[in-house]
């Protein structure tokens, strides 16, 4: 975050980060600024989530894997060749117009993680057999 002077990162696993918080882990930050949120729209949770609900996602999906570093190269490989867009900021994130997905390793585990979203539900159970092929290859 500092390098890319980023002011938000969060985690499915619930951790957050602000860059006003001098790039900590804040959950009471967080909170400060869903109340500040609420406060100042005067609606309900469910109500300011519903327009976020429009694409379908996967969980987060662990593989253990022993060459974390070379399968990260071999995905931007794979996909570099067919065109997507390839940031490297946390693991490896490959974006298509209709698709997304990232793929960390774990820094505790020999594990990477894999969180992807889609369009349609159909193409995001479609991309997620196509990158667990490769992960699992």
């Amino acid at each position: 975050m500092k390098k890319e002077d980023i002011f938000f990162g969060g985690e499915l696993s619930g951790h957050f980060y602000f860059k006003e918080s001098f790039f900590l882990e804040s959950s009471l930050m967080a909170l400060i600024k869903v109340l500040e949120l609420l406060l100042e729209s005067d609606k309900s949770m469910s109500e300011l989530v519903e327009p976020l609900k429009k694409y379908f996602k996967t969980e987060e999906i662990n593989f253990k894997v022993d060459d974390k570093k070379g399968k990260l190269e071999e995905i931007e490989n794979i996909y570099s060749k067919q065109g997507a867009k390839i940031e490297k900021i946390d693991g490896v994130t490959v974006e298509f117009d209709d698709w997304w997905f990232n793929v960390r390793p774990s820094n505790t585990e020999d594990l990477l993680r894999l969180n992807l979203e889609a369009n349609t539900e159909d193409l995001m159970k479609e991309k997620l057999r196509e990158v667990k092929k490769i992960i699992m290859g």
